[in-house]
């Protein structure tokens, strides 16, 4: 049975279940099927595809907190969390560089990966080789309880979003709909310029399926213009809630894409962000409102929608959190190399170019740092510039 099958017979979902459908159904789901879906041969490109240098430069960063969390508070072995973790080929790259580097960092950690895939989960232990006793853990949820630190690299942009438009009348939500059900007169209606019959789904909109919509707008004061589209990661605000009540003391890193709210919800993206990716190509909204790219051959392309980070911070902060930093990933990697020797900058150079000249990964990308019960330590990270563009 394929999605568009589904949903003919379940009726009309939001935006944010349609998504959680096309990637992550145990059989139909974009990531559930595979191990991989970055690189090359994939449909996208990630910092972790540059090659092993960004996960050595991670590493530097989390040995540093590593030695603060130990001589501060006394935390002498300690749990390093990634979430989103796919095959591990980021904490891969993370441990090779900690055994070469930070030995005594490398023993006292406890690796916990955390990935919704099944495929990705099996495919760790072979990922991470002669690694693999440091591995403590792998699961899809986070640790119930744990203290050090937290990673998520790419994570947030990948989590179900509803999608809202404004309307003169009102706030709507979008739905996603069989192309061939008829309209019912108190259901989602059809929005103006409907995908042909022929298509296999259809937008349809309708009255806000959760009051917590308009409440997150409401807290950013945020005001929609009439026609305008928007995403609300409700999940997001969820998921760093809970992550900050499961984590003792230690430290949280965010690495994603997206933007503080006030331009996120601005005439700049006034489309919405959301996004799809397939065979390295990209089509956002601006493809067609009412018949976008990522309607189309759901479980087949990656779906992703620009990060609110105003958002994610004030929910961390609600639970105790401090934030620690929020910059470029440029600036956070520049704070890192510093000190780097000339040999070893040439050597990297064009993967350097490629994690950090402005334009690209590095200015697309942000990194917000969170700390709980660990005070305003001084980061290598954020030793260049703390800046976000």
């Amino acid at each position: 049975m394929e999605i568009a099958d589904l949903i003919r017979e379940r009726g009309p979902l939001t935006v944010a279940a349609f998504m959680d459908l096309a990637l992550y159904d145990s059989e139909l789901g974009y990531y559930a099927r595979t191990a991989r879906r970055s690189g090359r041969a994939g449909d996208f490109f990630t910092s972790v595809d540059v090659g092993p240098i960004f996960g050595e430069l991670v590493e530097a960063q989390l040995a540093e907190m590593a030695s603060i969390l130990d001589s501060t508070f006394q935390i002498p072995d300690f749990d390093l969390v990634e979430a989103g973790a796919g095959n591990g080929r980021l904490a891969a790259d993370i441990l090779a560089s900690a055994r070469r580097h930070h030995p005594t960092f490398y023993e006292s950690l406890r690796l916990h990966l955390v990935e919704a895939s099944g495929e990705a989960r099996a495919a760790q232990h072979a990922t991470l080789g002669d690694l693999t006793d440091r591995l403590a853990s792998s699961g899809a949820a986070l640790p119930a309880s744990f203290e050090g630190i937290l990673l998520a690299n790419e994570l947030l942009d990948a989590f179900p979003v509803h999608q809202v438009v404004m309307r003169a009348h009102g706030l709507r939500e979008v739905y996603v709909d069989s192309a061939t059900r008829g309209r019912t007169r108190d259901g989602p209606g059809s929005v103006p310029g409907l995908t042909p019959e022929s298509a296999a789904l259809r937008l349809v909109e309708g009255p806000p399926s959760t009051p917590a919509l308009a409440d997150y707008l409401d807290r950013l004061g945020v005001t929609l213009e009439p026609g305008w589209r928007a995403e609300i990661n409700l999940r997001a605000v969820d998921w760093i809630r809970e992550a900050a009540r499961r984590l003792r003391r230690g430290i949280i890193i965010l690495i994603d894409y997206g933007h503080e709210a006030r331009e996120l919800y601005s005439p700049t993206h006034a489309a919405g962000t959301l996004t799809t990716f397939a065979r390295h190509q990209s089509s956002g909204p601006e493809s067609s409102p009412d018949a976008p790219a990522w309607l189309r051959n759901p479980g087949e392309q990656d779906l992703t929608a620009h990060v609110d980070f105003t958002s994610v911070r004030a929910a961390a902060e609600a639970e105790g959190l401090t934030t620690l930093a929020f910059l470029d990933q440029t600036y956070f990697l520049m704070g890192l190399v510093s000190g780097w020797n000339p040999q070893t900058l040439a050597e990297h150079s064009a993967a350097l170019k490629t994690l950090i000249v402005p334009g690209g990964i590095g200015s697309t990308h942000k990194v917000l740092i969170l700390g709980k019960g660990v005070g305003a330590p001084a980061l290598r990270g954020c030793s260049f510039q703390v800046r976000v563009t």
